[in-house]
């Protein structure tokens, strides 16, 4: 008997990370719908399986519905560069909107929620970025999902330069140096935005066929994305 097919919704598809999980989850024989929700469509993408909606993401009363019969649920949503807005605009997206979005998950019967976050999130981080991302991670767990995956990359690694000259130098200095950090500081190493979107997706597949197998709550850094099966 073939393994039925999976339906899984994602917040956050327009962005560099989220358009990668996007392509991953289509190319995915597991996944026979998948619903993208954002403030735009994502262009240039068509697959039988899609389903586009374009919503207010800070009103949840605009998608709550279509979140019904998904079993996963992927956020990519994010602030691309902090340092260009006050941190109550920041709060307001980057922690507000998401953990609604979780919240709505979980009443529509949501099971696997997976999360883009960061290295070093600790909600008693000194660093207003890496506080704010602990204490979503600490909110989203304490929603009680049946599993959790927060991913948490240190540099994403972008084939293009989407937010100027620091990005710029990112994108440079980042390849060089990333095999240099070993031990401890391995998580830090960059990752192409290629292979985290893989890694989410596929994530979210294996988890899907295993349920009820594996830690509630997990969190996966560099290692765990390159060890990520094909």
């Amino acid at each position: 008997m073939s393994e039925p097919e999976k339906s899984v919704v994602l917040l956050g598809a327009t962005g560099a990370v989220g358009g990668e999980v996007l392509s991953a989850l289509l190319a995915s024989p597991a996944f026979g719908r998948v619903t993208a929700l954002g403030r735009r469509s994502v262009s240039g993408v068509a697959s039988p399986k899609l389903a586009q909606q374009v919503v207010d993401i800070g009103n949840p009363a605009t998608y709550e519905p279509l979140l019904a019969g998904h079993q996963t649920a992927i956020c990519t949503l994010g602030v691309g560069e902090p340092s260009k807005m006050s941190r109550e605009e920041f709060r307001r997206i980057d922690f507000d909107f998401v953990l609604d979005f979780a919240r709505a998950c979980k009443r529509q019967g949501v099971s696997h929620f997976s999360l883009l976050s960061s290295v070093g999130a600790k909600a008693t981080s000194s660093v207003f970025y890496l506080r704010s991302k602990g204490e979503l991670e600490a909110a989203i767990t304490a929603v009680g999902f049946d599993r959790v995956s927060f991913f948490r990359p240190s540099m994403i690694l972008t084939p293009t330069n989407r937010y100027g000259i620091s990005q710029a130098i990112i994108l440079k200095v980042w390849p060089v140096i990333g095999p240099l950090l070993r031990g401890p500081l391995r998580p830090y190493r960059g990752i192409l935005v290629q292979d985290l979107g893989r890694a989410i997706a596929k994530n979210a597949e294996v988890a899907g066929r295993n349920a009820g197998a594996g830690p509630r709550v997990e969190v996966l850094t560099w290692r765990d994305f390159k060890r990520m099966p094909g």
